[in-house]
């Protein structure tokens, strides 16, 4: 039984780093928009910065994806 109680914890963690980094992206993206236009950089770099974040949002779809089948698969 111990098994499942640390499967629920390691999913756990990971739900909270999931949670973590789509906060930290979301900061990260309304600071760099907000700088970009401050400093008057080109838009490319822009682009660039949206690439990042949507990496970051991908990333964080793709792990909580995985949580969601290992508490499927748990049942």
């Amino acid at each position: 039984m111990t098994d499942g109680n640390d499967m629920d914890r390691a999913l756990g963690r990971q739900g909270r780093i999931v949670a973590l980094v789509i906060a930290l992206t979301m900061i990260l993206w309304f600071v760099a928009q907000w700088a970009g236009d401050w400093l008057g950089l080109p838009g490319r770099y822009a682009f660039l910065v949206d690439l990042f974040a949507l990496a970051g949002f991908l990333w964080a779809l793709i792990v909580t994806w995985q949580i969601w089948r290992k508490r499927r698969k748990m049942r």
